[in-house]
């Protein structure tokens, strides 16, 4: 099972060396399995931390079911759902997973910053340096009911000298540090796993979706200059904000996209299927000059298809949406504000998920946080079906990018691989003969 420490076991990618990777997200609305081969890129043509580029081998999307705000619900289903999902991938790339990296938006998302330091007795920075001052402020950070899932270092001192990238090999007394530690509800993350165990796949890695969007997002001029991350999901808002290239903070709101469709249904009492449709083809948060006059046909629940459909001005579904859409971006600007991240994020805000493809919703958000706003799509991922180039997709591009990264953060010393015991080779094998048989 997970420790409460550094979860982050995964072995960053070796520059100039092909890979497989496979990456599961579990969503409120959909859930969607990517097998990918990373490639090195040619020389002098790498992005800044992206060393390889990745190739889609493997595809499996569907709805997800079980699981709300990104928290499960119902294990059979859930597990169902994964399994269908995972069998398609699986299918298409021609391998069995092992092995899965998986985002989290579960267990009330949230970061903090710690700042520790040690005493180098005037001595050169060592690897084993940079791991002490870590393992200080991992102890600082961890508590019982909570699970670290990054930490990341945002920035070195030495004797008190700040805006250090990388002190190794430079000599001093006192080296510094500052840790953006991202952390979760440690029960969420058991249930998640305990999910996958059933599947029959090891969690690899965890990584933020938040964390995720920003990868796939975000240019590089943009995470160093500071930006803020807004990923519209179908039951979740995640946000990240990135400065100097770092990532420094996460956070989830539990209002997302399907809370829209359920506004519209109770208001013109059409099925959420219905809502949906209407909300994908008509849906604005903007007035037009036109909506009174454009009318909606809609099936209220109950009625036959003999009956004639009723008709509502666009207006009104507007008149739905827009309140829904303000709630969410206020509670953004006003965390933000109270963690002082509106001061760190610069003066651009980045829109990306699902429902941030709705009409109108840049020139709302521009008006609501006061920043430039732009819509983000997911970049640098080729073989990916055409239904997957949107922004509902960018938490998957992201989690393809992470492996290059992820050698950033620091990361829990791998255990030795034991035979038996509750977590060994032995008795998962026990565990899975016992659920398949």
């Amino acid at each position: 099972m997970m420790t409460n420490s550094m979860t982050s076991r995964l072995r960053p990618v070796q520059p100039g060396r092909t890979t497989l990777v496979a990456v599961l997200d579990i969503g409120s609305t959909k859930i969607c399995c990517v097998i990918a081969r990373l490639t090195p890129r040619p020389e002098g043509k790498a992005l800044k931390g992206r060393t390889h580029q990745a190739e889609v081998i493997g595809f499996g999307y569907g709805r997800s079911a079980g699981v709300k705000s990104g928290v499960v619900t119902d294990i059979e289903k859930a597990e169902q759902a994964i399994r269908s999902v995972v069998g398609m991938a699986e299918r298409a790339a021609g391998l069995t997973l092992e092995s899965v990296i998986v985002n989290v938006t579960a267990g009330r998302l949230g970061s903090e910053t710690f700042s520790a330091a040690v005493s180098l007795g005037g001595q050169e920075v060592e690897k084993s340096d940079l791991h002490k001052v870590l393992r200080v402020v991992n102890e600082r950070s961890v508590r019982p009911e909570r699970s670290i899932i990054h930490a990341l270092p945002i920035g070195y001192s030495l004797d008190g000298q700040k805006g250090i990238r990388d002190p190794k090999g430079m000599v001093g007394d006192k080296l510094g540090i500052d840790v953006a530690v991202v952390t979760s509800e440690t029960l969420a993350m058991r249930n998640l796993e305990l999910v996958l165990h059933r599947c029959h796949l090891q969690v690899e890695a965890l990584i933020a979706t938040p964390y995720a969007s920003g990868l796939a997002t975000l240019v590089d001029d943009e995470a160093q200059l500071g930006v803020a991350c807004i990923d519209f999901g179908g039951a979740t808002t995640t946000v990240s904000v990135f400065n100097d290239g770092h990532l420094c903070y996460a956070d989830a709101i539990a209002i997302g996209g399907h809370h829209l469709t359920l506004d519209i249904a109770r208001q013109l009492s059409v099925s959420v299927a219905d809502a949906e449709r209407i909300k994908t083809f008509y849906g604005s948060v903007l007035p037009g000059q036109a909506d009174e006059r454009d009318m909606i046909a809609i099936q209220p629940v109950g009625s036959s298809h003999d009956e004639a459909p009723g008709q509502v001005p666009r207006a009104v579904l507007t008149r739905i949406m827009r309140p829904r859409i303000e709630e969410v971006l206020t509670a953004v600007r006003d965390r933000m504000q109270a963690t002082g991240m509106m001061d760190v994020c610069g003066r651009r805000f980045v829109l990306t998920g699902g429902a941030s493809e709705m009409t109108g919703l840049p020139e709302v958000a521009r008006r609501i946080l006061a920043r430039n706003v732009r819509n983000g799509r997911p970049m640098g991922i080729a073989g990916l079906p055409e239904m997957a180039k949107g922004a509902a997709f960018a938490t998957v591009a992201g989690m393809l990018i992470y492996p290059q990264v992820c050698v950033q953060e620091y990361a829990e010393p791998r255990g030795v691989n034991k035979l038996t015991g509750t977590d060994g080779y032995l008795s998962r094998v026990g565990n899975w003969l016992k659920t398949s048989f």
